[in-house]
């Protein structure tokens, strides 16, 4: 199995790569792992070669790019060149950790769609409070939706969840404003009625105060509501821990508990970082491509390849493409 990785994408790039690739290399002993970016940065952090070959290019796409524009005119950054090992069958698929939406771009123009998927879903695993976690489909691939295509994500994240994460029936949920069939604006409206009808285990409408709780093992949305709600709980996650330290912090009895708990803090904060359960993958392209978290260190990019090698394993991207094509056979009506 080979993967294509660009080093020089995200905030720790390419140290941070470099160490979770050799990590992954060293657990997994069928994968073998092209690093795109400069040879000479990549070679100070790089101890061990085996499995391991650089593609060398000091282009980079940086987090300021216009996304399209920046894809269109640097064909030789790292991004790009990974992007283009899979698509010249020179790599199952690839991963990157820098600007999200410049690697949307490569995987449309790129890597291209699955026929039969209208809009690519950009989807992270979150984490719930029993530990299980559950996927968010979209997060921004796509601001705007349709029924149809909330219907696509639904397919591709229950085909990913069975195969990936090991639920054999998965759960999916239209995440709304309230549980009640009739809630809700006009696309949740005509998706409910069309995830009623389809061959997929719809529990309804979920709240997003339900989403930690592990209300649903798939959740789906519109890529404006789904990066809003991604970005709350993250937030949300980092204040907490912010508050906490300072009422920790602030005498010396609270010092000395604090001590004694950092264990269990390190444990709880773990549980609640989305990146130790992978990356986001871009569901709907030919072949697996993965968002990694712009902050990711060794441990998180291990995660990512993890989730990338498991997903090639198991073939997803051709479950989805029939699954989509069985679904397409049959009318549904909204």
């Amino acid at each position: 199995m080979k993967l294509a990785i660009d080093a020089m994408g995200g905030d720790h790039a390419p140290k941070e790569i470099v160490l979770g690739a050799m990590k992954a290399i060293a657990a997994f002993p069928d994968i073998h792992i092209t690093l795109v970016g400069d040879e000479n940065k990549i070679k100070e952090y790089l101890t061990n070669q085996e499995r391991i070959t650089i593609l060398h290019t000091d282009e980079i796409i940086l987090g300021t790019d216009e996304p399209v524009r920046a894809v269109r005119k640097k064909k030789d950054a790292s991004m790009v060149l990974a992007a283009r090992q899979v698509a010249d069958g020179l790599a199952d698929a690839c991963i990157s950790a820098g600007n999200t939406g410049a690697l949307m771009a490569s995987g449309l123009f790129v890597v291209g769609r699955v026929e039969g998927i209208d809009r690519p879903a950009l989807s992270p695993t979150l984490p719930t409070i029993g530990g299980e976690g559950f996927l968010l489909l979209d997060v921004g691939a796509n601001v705007d939706a349709k029924p149809e295509h909330l219907l696509q994500y639904a397919i591709m994240g229950s085909v990913y969840s069975k195969k990936v994460r090991g639920i054999e029936n998965p759960r999916v949920g239209l995440l709304n404003i309230g549980t009640e069939e009739k809630k809700g604006n006009e696309l949740t409206k005509q998706t409910f009625n069309l995830l009623k009808q389809a061959n997929l285990n719809f529990v309804g409408n979920v709240e997003a105060r339900e989403l930690l709780d592990g209300a649903a093992d798939v959740v789906v949305t519109d890529g404006f509501t789904g990066n809003m709600v991604l970005k709350t709980v993250e937030g949300t996650a980092l204040s907490m821990f912010k508050m906490l330290k300072t009422s920790l912090m602030s005498s010396l009895k609270s010092k000395l508990a604090a001590a004694v708990l950092k264990p269990e803090f390190k444990t709880l904060k773990d549980k609640l970082d989305y990146s130790e359960y992978g990356g986001a993958g871009l569901f709907g392209l030919k072949a697996p491509v993965i968002k990694a978290h712009g902050s990711s260190n060794s441990q998180s990019i291990f995660s990512a390849i993890r989730q990338t090698r498991e997903m090639v394993e198991k073939d997803v991207v051709s479950l989805i493409k029939k699954t989509i094509e069985e679904t397409s056979n049959t009318k549904v009506e909204i």
